[in-house]
């Protein structure tokens, strides 16, 4: 049988006092588990013991030292054969241009044409519109933004995205694994010590909360060929913060 323990309590004296530091030392939710006569009778050899449930959380700055960038070209024309082919020359031209950069990953995006009907209502198809996208990554934000500049002489910036690399972002949630882990401890001994009681932990289960990145830098769109000689763009990571979140049950001992 569960039974939650809500912030009101109608104790007093040193009892309301600890019972303040247990449910005000976080956000966590804290629930007692009281065994039946019906669960005692069921356990093998062993007396029940009471548990609580309740969980910690940590976190972990982490800097956004990869770039993620996607550049588009788009046009439209009465042959989508036609189209296709100038299209997808300005996307190799473009794959070019990226792989003389060592330090930047290319590749190719998305690719979608869709047909653009006459007003006439008679379903009729007057053209054709394509789209195909390169995106672009670096941890090296100078080589990068170097390189938005050269590719929007002919494709359009969709948007840039600062976030921490694999291995940044592995190596914060091992830190706020560590802090979390100990954060859960801290608290059941709090707990237990509240209650004179000891204690052992009987169950954990640990949860990688992700992250929160910035929102993606979107960029209007200029016309292929206004920018003949684009400066490089502007690149700033700042920081992300990783979470690690910990739920897990204490058994309380004489």
């Amino acid at each position: 049988m569960l039974v939650r323990i809500w912030p009101r309590l109608a104790l007093g004296g040193a009892h309301t006092k600890a019972w303040s530091r247990i449910l005000g030392a976080s956000l966590a939710t804290v629930m007692i588990s009281v065994p039946t006569a019906a669960s005692a009778q069921l356990a093998t050899g062993n007396e029940a013991r009471p548990s609580i449930e309740f969980s910690a959380e940590a976190s972990q700055t982490a800097a956004n030292d990869l770039g993620v960038a996607t550049l588009y070209a788009e046009g439209s024309g009465d042959n989508a054969a036609e189209l296709a082919l100038g299209i997808n020359q300005r996307m190799v031209k473009a794959l070019a241009v990226a792989h003389a950069f060592a330090s930047v990953k290319a590749q190719s995006g998305g690719v979608s044409t869709w047909p653009v009907y006459a007003k006439d209502g008679q379903g009729r198809i007057e053209a054709w519109r394509m789209r195909s996208e390169i995106r672009i990554e670096s941890r090296d934000l100078g080589a990068l933004s170097e390189l938005i500049g050269k590719l929007q002489t002919d494709l359009a910036l969709s948007q840039v995205v600062m976030q921490p690399a694999p291995e940044t972002r592995r190596k914060a949630v091992e830190e706020a694994t560590v802090s979390a882990i100990r954060a859960f401890e801290q608290r059941a001994a709090l707990i237990a010590h509240t209650l004179g009681k000891g204690y052992r932990i009987a169950h954990m289960s640990i949860g990688d909360s992700g992250f929160q990145p910035p929102m993606p830098i979107r960029m209007r769109a200029a016309p292929a060929g206004m920018l003949a000689d684009s400066a490089p763009a502007p690149l700033e990571g700042g920081e992300s913060q990783i979470g690690v979140s910990i739920s897990g049950r204490i058994d309380l001992l004489e």
